[in-house]
C-alpha cells in the first residue's frame, strides 16, 4: 500500500526554498549553454557580463555550486520523509495484513497531543480525559533533560584531521642518494686549473700549466625524534601505531628538507644550499621575478658550466610570477585550466616554503649534489626509559644519519631580495 513515506507531501518551507534555488540555478547554466550554442561561443552570452576569460570562470563556479545545492534538497527530503512518516502514524498502526491497529489512549495522547503541542512550541500535560488539557507547570517538575536523564549516543567518525603540514614533493626528492658506510664523507676537488696552453715560435718556452686538488669534506649528521605513549593507547585503538609512525616519519623528512636548503653548517646541521660556501648570488633589484631567476641561471652556466633543473621558491613568491598577465589580460605562464608540471624558462618550480622567505635557490642538483645516508630511518621502541616499565608507558624514537654534498657551488645560485 502507498503511504505517505512514499509520496513525501509534507513539504516546509525550507525544502521549498532549496528546490527553487536548485531549479534555478539549472535554469541558470541551462541558459548560458543555450546562449552560447554548439560553438561556445562566449560572445553570444549575454546573461553573464565580462571577457571570455571571465564568463568560463563564471560557468566553472555556478557548475561546482550544483552539487551542494543538490545535497541541501536531498537533506531536506529526508527530514520531509520523516516529517511524513510521523504525521502519516495518526493514531493508527499497520499490522501487516492491510487492518489498521487504534493507539491506546495514553499513547494516542503521548504522541499527538504532547509531542505535536512540543513542535508547535506550546506546552500541555495529559489529564484524566481526552479533552482535559491543561498548560504544563514546569515550575513543580524535575526537568527531564540530557544531564540528568538519558543521554544520546553519539558515534566518532572515522576521519582523523591533521594538522595542514607542507605536502609531498620533498625537497629530498630531487637531491640524489647515495650511501655510505663512513662517518665523514671524503672527496677531492680541483681548485686550481690554470691553462697556459698557446702557440709558440720554434725554440722558445712552452706555457707552464698549474693543476692542485685540495680535500674536502662533510660529516654524517643525525636528524632523530621520539614520542612516549601509553600501553593502552596502541593496544585500544589500532590505528594508533600506525599514526605514531607516519607522523614521526614525517617530522624527520620534514626536518631534512630544511636541512637541505637551509641548513646553516655548524654542528650537528648539514650545510644547506643557501649556505654553501662560493655559491653564486643573484640580487633582484630592479628586474622582475622571471628576469632574476633567468639572470640566476645563465651564471650557473657561466661560471658553473652546469644546467640548473629545478628552482625552489616559496609558493607567495611564485604567485607574482604566475599571475603575470598582458596588457589585454591573458595569462604569460599559461591559462589557469592548463594543467601539468609548472616550469620557468623550461626548468622545473618546486614551491615549498622551505627556503628563505626573500629568496629563490636554482641549481643543477641532479649533477652536482648528493645526499650520502649513512643509515636510513631506524625505529626503535622501549618501555625501559625512566620509571616507563612501572608506570605503563613507551617510548618510540626514530632517527637517520646523513651527510650532504655539492661538490661544485658555482653550479647553484641564490635570488635574494624577493
Amino acid at each position: 500500500m502507498s503511504t505517505a513515506v512514499e509520496n513525501v507531501n509534507f513539504e516546509f518551507p525550507a525544502l521549498r526554498d532549496a528546490r527553487a534555488k536548485y531549479g534555478e540555478a539549472q535554469k541558470r547554466l541551462a541558459t548560458v549553454f543555450q546562449e552560447a550554442g554548439a560553438e561556445m561561443d562566449m560572445a553570444k552570452v549575454k546573461c553573464i557580463s565580462g571577457d571570455t576569460t571571465a564568463k568560463v570562470e563564471e560557468i566553472r563556479k555556478m557548475n561546482a555550486e550544483l552539487p551542494d545545492l543538490k545535497k541541501k534538497v536531498d537533506d531536506l527530503m529526508e527530514v520531509a520523509k520523516a516529517a511524513a512518516a510521523a504525521r502519516d502514524y495518526d493514531g493508527t498502526k499497520d499490522s501487516g495484513d492491510g487492518a489498521r491497529e487504534t493507539k491506546s489512549l495514553g499513547n494516542k495522547r503521548t504522541g499527538d497531543l504532547v509531542f505535536d503541542a512540543a513542535i508547535k512550541g506550546v506546552g500541555y500535560k495529559a489529564g484524566q480525559g481526552i479533552g482535559a488539557v491543561k498548560h504544563l507547570d514546569v515550575s513543580l517538575k524535575t526537568l527531564f533533560e540530557r544531564s540528568a536523564g538519558w543521554d544520546p549516543e553519539d558515534t566518532r567518525t572515522g576521519r582523523l584531521e591533521l594538522m595542514p603540514l607542507r605536502p609531498a614533493p620533498h625537497v629530498v626528492d630531487f637531491f640524489p642518494q647515495t650511501t655510505t658506510s663512513q662517518s665523514t664523507v671524503i672527496y677531492m676537488e680541483e681548485t686550481t686549473f690554470t691553462n697556459n696552453a698557446a702557440e709558440v715560435s720554434e725554440g722558445a718556452t712552452f706555457g707552464e700549466a698549474a693543476l692542485a686538488l685540495t680535500e674536502r669534506s662533510s660529516e654524517v649528521r643525525k636528524i632523530p625524534v621520539w614520542l612516549p605513549f601509553t600501553d593502552e593507547q596502541v593496544e585500544d585503538e589500532p590505528r594508533a601505531r600506525d599514526y605514531i609512525n607516519n607522523r614521526l616519519s614525517y617530522m624527520l623528512a620534514n626536518r631534512l628538507d630544511s636541512q637541505l636548503l637551509v641548513g646553516n653548517g655548524t654542528a650537528p646541521n648539514l650545510r644547506g644550499t643557501e649556505n654553501v660556501s662560493g655559491i653564486n648570488t643573484q640580487a633582484l633589484g630592479g628586474d622582475s621575478i622571471p628576469d632574476a631567476i633567468y639572470k640566476g641561471m645563465r651564471v650557473i652556466r657561466d661560471t658553473g658550466f652546469a644546467e640548473p633543473n629545478v628552482v625552489f621558491i616559496r609558493p607567495v613568491k611564485w604567485e607574482a610570477v604566475r599571475l603575470l598577465k598582458t596588457a589585454d589580460g591573458q595569462y604569460v605562464w599559461g591559462h589557469p585550466s592548463v594543467p601539468g608540471v609548472e616550469t620557468i624558462w623550461g626548468v622545473r618550480v618546486v614551491q615549498t616554503v622551505v627556503p628563505t622567505a626573500t629568496k629563490a635557490i636554482i641549481g643543477d642538483f641532479v649533477n652536482y649534489s648528493e645526499l650520502a645516508v649513512r643509515r636510513g630511518v631506524d625505529v626503535q621502541m622501549t618501555n625501559s626509559h625512566s620509571s616507563d616499565f612501572i608506570n605503563g608507558k613507551q617510548a618510540i624514537r626514530m632517527d637517520l644519519r646523513a651527510a650532504l654534498l655539492h661538490y661544485r657551488p658555482t653550479a647553484f645560485t641564490v635570488v635574494t631580495g624577493l
